[in-house]
């Protein structure tokens, strides 16, 4: 008896968990949990309660950033083409100059006395040349006479040419607008062509460099617009294209592009860094939708259309992407409406209920 008792009670208890497991109800703090349903249409059907957002067109660019650098428009080591000590230098450090301006001199103190001898034997020459023509008029002298005192009239010409040039090549002058760095020599040293004098600098306008990576390289082209910012400004400022270079680089698959920026209150100095943004391909009658909507299938991209309150799953191409939105280039057309949430509950052809449109 006593052990058909405890099989009786055993088999109860086994019962007792079945029943229990069988039937999903639970007892907590006193109130009874039921088991979660999902939302059914009239029809029994299940419907996924989702948002969505209907396609609208608009201006869309594809925005490449790229650090770059500001070049000098124009810059230059200043040396003496003639040596000799330098007798004065004319700058202040750090300063603006003029083109042609007179930067330094170098002493010509010996070019200027044979200057002079030149010049005294160019009177005589040319006294003696004229009065060689009046006897010439009166053929009293033979032609070859009077050659010969009109060649030493061209000569002395070409020999004070020639003085002029040499005195040139003692002067420093700026060869263009812009800042003189600091000065290396001073008065007194003795300079020659190899000497570096001081460094001239053009800052309006300057040249920003960047790179571009090869798949833009029939994008940006002379003429693009080129939007950029500098640290510690908030302006935005834009600069235009005005050459490439001729050739790919192999080794970082990239062509260099060179921008204008007038730099017109010389407000940025060469050498400083830029945040650039491309803008490329622009479309003015552009799509997009909300990235969130976009499912990668298989190699491909996919986004659930919304057609009589079902989901129509429809493949995409996509093209520009930004932070919250990319670009459909293909499959789908402006008035359609996509879906945004649910997208791992989503199925084609499941009933949905819109619960919020934008």
């Amino acid at each position: 008896m006593k052990r058909k008792t405890v099989i009786i009670c055993v088999l109860a208890v086994i019962m007792g968990g079945v029943a229990y497991i069988m039937y999903p109800k639970s007892e907590k703090n006193g109130r009874e949990v039921k088991a979660s349903q999902p939302n059914t249409s009239n029809t029994g059907r299940r419907t996924l309660p989702v948002d969505a957002y209907v396609i609208k067109s608009h201006g869309v660019t594809d925005i490449y950033p790229v650090n770059s650098f500001f070049l000098p428009s124009e810059e230059v080591d200043l040396c003496f083409e003639a040596s000799g000590r330098i007798t004065e230098i004319m700058f202040e450090e750090g300063s603006y100059v003029q083109k042609d301006q007179l930067l330094a001199k170098v002493n010509d103190a010996r070019l200027q006395a044979q200057l002079k001898k030149l010049q005294a034997q160019l009177a005589l020459y040319n006294s003696k040349e004229f009065r060689q023509k009046l006897l010439l008029e009166k053929d009293a002298i033979s032609q070859e006479a009077y050659d010969e005192s009109s060649t030493l009239v061209e000569a002395t010409l070409a020999d004070i040419e020639l003085i002029k040039a040499q005195i040139r090549e003692t002067e420093l002058r700026s060869p263009f607008d812009g800042f003189i760095g600091l000065r290396q020599v001073s008065e007194g040293a003795y300079a020659n062509p190899a000497v570096i004098v001081a460094k001239l600098t053009k800052v309006s306008p300057l040249k920003l460099e960047l790179s571009i990576p090869e798949a833009y390289i029939n994008m940006v082209k002379v003429g693009t617009s080129i939007v950029f910012n500098i640290d510690g400004d908030t302006l935005q400022y834009r600069a235009e294209v005005y050459a490439t270079e001729s050739k790919i680089d192999v080794s970082t698959l990239s062509f260099t592009v060179r921008a204008y920026y007038p730099n017109v209150d010389r407000k940025i100095p060469p050498g400083r860094f830029a945040s650039v943004v491309l803008q490329l391909n622009y479309d003015k009658n552009g799509i997009s939708v909300p990235s969130e909507s976009v499912i990668p299938d298989l190699g491909e991209h996919v986004v659930y259309k919304v057609t009589n309150n079902k989901a129509e799953k429809t493949q995409v191409e996509p093209g520009v992407r930004t932070e919250s939105y990319v670009q459909v280039l293909r499959g789908l057309n402006v008035g359609d409406t996509v879906v945004t949430t649910g997208i791992l509950q989503l199925r084609d052809g499941i009933d949905l209920q819109i619960n919020s449109v934008r």
